[in-house]
């Protein structure tokens, strides 16, 4: 008995040694030591009357109704009117009717082109919430360190910013060795067809490749990662996918005084329960690994020595992390209800009840395998799964490639104290479209976003602060210098 509990205590030793040993070796890189900040001038005053005046366009993407053309065509007129000096350097082709491609000419030709986006298009408010706003909307109030407005942080900042910094870097007499293109979509609400679309078929068609594109995506995050307490930006180097399946319940209609024991709403409402508890499975492994491990040495020791050995922890790290849900759908492929349907009468039993259910696809999942999944977990006759539509996620592109590298590289060259992972977009963007034409495609907004600011894209309020326009001006100027070979 001694012998064992010998041996015992021994195991035990040496198991805690091997977890210590492996946290400690789970170092900051050396590479992400401070560097000297780089001296990025930016015009203040015209920075921020440009992204008023750009907020007071009303270029909303409708999903069902046609674009306001005397907004989105105003802007466009704006956009040549306010930055001559990109006129006068670029050149500028209009692709589906509204989206702005500029392209500017590289000293070396023989130098695959990058590309940098973002789109000016925005959701509209819903009605009746204007009154909600602390500064109507519309009106671009530039007010207590913020610039207010729909559009400010998605998307109209990103391309305001980087319209200001090639400006600035034109009346500095810069021009780049390798050309840089920039696509400004005006259609990216509603999926980017004309807009990003319309961009990979002219690429297509003119024998243009990118070496990579940056586009709209994560942001320079504070106090949103549990524990972390310095700021840390993803760059997004995927974007889930999208299923939205309809769950169709079926059973004998009639009048409600006389319900019989199936009820089609019963039997759907009892689907969507078994859908919602057990979930389309999902794990730390991959890109999700990837950016968690990437993460760990920056935090506090125990979460780090819980990362750090996974082999020991991992089950218990996924169950926390599917408690929060930022996390949870970075880790797996969404389930969510979002529309029902059944009667249209009060008193009449429906013979058919349907759930509309969106899935966000995780890389490793496919709309096929969903609907498996789905149809294994309610495992019911009465109900029927049917497939609205889907489109897959993207590719994985590489987070050790040139592009990444100098996204990285520009952060920290204005922003030291931060540092970068790989991560996985969990909404959508035009990117999807620019895989086609580029060989790796990035996701990254230059800006610092708290966990209030997330609600507000989308939402009501949205705003960017003063500093954070500034700020995305001076990282994009560096991305478009470090394009030089």
């Amino acid at each position: 008995m001694k012998k064992a509990l010998g041996f015992m205590g021994i195991a035990i030793l040496l198991l805690c040694a091997v977890v210590v040993g492996r946290t400690l070796l789970n170092v900051v890189p050396e590479s992400a030591g401070n560097r000297e900040v780089e001296d990025v001038a930016v015009n203040e005053q015209r920075l921020l009357r440009h992204m008023s005046e750009a907020l007071q366009f009303k270029t909303v993407s409708y999903q069902s109704q046609d674009l306001p053309v005397k907004e989105f065509e105003g802007f466009i007129s704006w956009v040549v009117e306010s930055y001559p000096e990109v006129q006068e350097t670029m050149n500028l082709t209009r692709i589906g009717t509204y989206t702005l491609l500029y392209e500017w000419p590289g000293t070396d030709p023989s130098l695959k082109p990058v590309l940098m986006t973002g789109h000016y298009d925005v959701v509209p408010v819903i009605p009746g919430t204007e009154d909600q706003w602390t500064h109507p909307p519309y009106d671009g109030v530039v007010s207590d360190g913020y610039v207010w407005g729909r559009g400010s942080l998605d998307d109209k900042g990103a391309v305001i910013t980087m319209l200001e910094a090639a400006t600035q870097l034109i009346q500095d007499n810069y021009q780049p060795e390798r050309t840089i293109y920039f696509s400004f979509g005006h259609d990216e609400e509603i999926g980017g067809p004309q807009g990003a679309g319309g961009v990979v078929e002219y690429a297509k068609a003119n024998d243009i490749e990118f070496l990579w594109s940056l586009d709209e995506g994560s942001f320079l995050f504070k106090d949103i990662i549990p524990g972390v307490d310095q700021l840390m930006g993803s760059i997004n180097v995927a974007e889930k996918g999208s299923a939205t399946l309809d769950i169709v319940a079926k059973a004998a209609g009639g009048h409600s005084s006389m319900p019989p024991l199936d009820n089609a709403v019963g039997v759907l409402a009892s689907a969507i329960q078994k859908l919602e508890a057990e979930p389309v499975p999902g794990g730390l492994d991959g890109l999700s690994a990837d950016m968690f491990n990437a993460m760990s040495p920056y935090m506090p020791f125990m979460m780090k020595m819980m990362f750090s050995n996974q082999w020991l922890f991992k089950g218990l790290i996924e169950q926390q992390l599917f408690q929060v849900t930022f996390m949870n759908a970075s880790l797996r492929t969404t389930t969510a209800p979002t529309m029902l349907q059944a009667s249209n009468k009060v008193n009449v039993l429906p013979i058919e009840a349907v759930a509309t259910v969106n899935f966000r696809l995780h890389p490793r999942d496919t709309v096929e395998s969903v609907v498996k999944h789905v149809e294994q977990v309610v495992d019911d006759k009465r109900v029927e799964v049917r497939v609205r539509g889907g489109r897959p996620a993207s590719e994985v592109s590489d987070a050790e490639a040139i592009g990444f590298e100098i996204v990285e590289l520009s952060v920290r060259e204005v922003r030291p104290d931060a540092f970068m992972t790989p991560g996985l977009m969990i909404a959508g963007s035009d990117s999807r479209h620019y895989t086609k034409v580029a060989e790796n495609a990035y996701r990254f907004n230059p800006m610092i976003v708290t966990s209030k600011d997330l609600p507000k894209i989308h939402g009501t309020d949205e705003n960017i602060t003063v500093d954070n326009l500034i700020l995305a001006t001076q990282i994009y100027t560096r991305i478009i210098k470090n394009t030089a070979p």
